[in-house]
This record gives C-alpha cells, structure tokens and sequence, in this order.
C-alpha cells in the first residue's frame, strides 16, 4: 500500500463518520482514528509489521476465537447452528446498501435462493458503487449488516445455507 492509498483512506474514513477503523494486511497495520466533529482532531497510525506470513495466520484467528470464548452460552447455541451456513463476508471497506438505488426493491431478502454470481448487494468505497456477486449457490438465512451502515473489510453480511 503506497502513501497516496493510504492518504485516501484517511480522506474516506474522515467523510464516513467512523470514529475508528482498523486494517491489518500481510506487512502492514493501520489504525486510524477521527475525534468528533467539535474537536475536530485526527490522529493516523501507521506500523510495518515484519512478520513470516506463516506466523500471520493464527495472529489474526486468535482474537476471533477470544471474542467466541468470551461470549455466553447463548451465542454459542446460535454459533453451532450458524456453523452449517456459509458466510459471506465483505471484500472491501465502504457503505453496504441492499437496492441498487433507493427507488428499486432489494437485492435479496431472507428466504431468497440465490446462484453462483447474483448480485447480493453493492458497497460504496470512495464513490464507487460495486456489486458484490454470490460466490455459492443456496437459500439465503440472515442478512447480518443494516442497510446504509459502514462495513469493514472480511465482515460477515450474510449466512447462506447450501443445502
């Protein structure tokens, strides 16, 4: 990532509202946080990480885990019974909207069947609209994102069951 992707992050988190917005990648950490709007303070982190990527892997599992290990009995009846679903996690950071614009009805609904390659629904990152496309056939479960709500890059958005 060169200095001027990094610089138009800053500018796109800066616009969204965000007030903290966390990017790990192979070699590199970015935490960047905005104070409120009165303050009006902006403060960028920026750290190399020199890691093996063999030793990269578990890191970003771990914490996955203690937030699963820390969570109470409820969440783990509803994590055994999402286990059978595939999730669909978001391939970029941007605004997750469900219509294709505000007129039109919604991509999917719960219930819906959906194949290889339909449109799900699209995420705006730095005003570009981008489909995002079913990589699994099947019956979608749960939509797990609130339209218009900004969404981080692998979040969860929606659980398919392939069956």
């Amino acid at each position: 990532m060169d200095i001027k992707e990094i610089q138009s992050l800053i500018k796109f988190v800066a616009k969204s509202g965000a007030s903290e917005v966390k990017l790990e990648m192979e070699d590199l950490k970015i935490t960047i946080k905005t104070g409120t709007a009165d303050s009006g303070n902006e403060t960028t982190y920026v750290q190399q990480i020199p890691m093996p990527q063999a030793q990269m892997m578990p890191s970003q599992q771990a914490p996955v885990q203690n937030i699963e290990a820390a969570s109470g009995d409820a969440a783990k009846s509803d994590k055994e019974e999402d286990s059978k679903y595939i999730t669909i996690k978001s391939p970029i950071i941007g605004t997750f909207y469900r219509k294709p614009s505000p007129d039109k009805s919604v991509f999917v609904e719960v219930g819906s069947t959906i194949g290889k390659g339909d449109v799900l629904c699209v995420i705006e990152a730095m005003k570009l609209f981008n489909d995002i496309e079913s990589e699994v056939s099947g019956k979608i479960v749960k939509v797990l994102v609130e339209d218009s709500s900004p969404v981080e890059f692998d979040q969860p958005l929606f659980l398919v069951d392939p069956s």
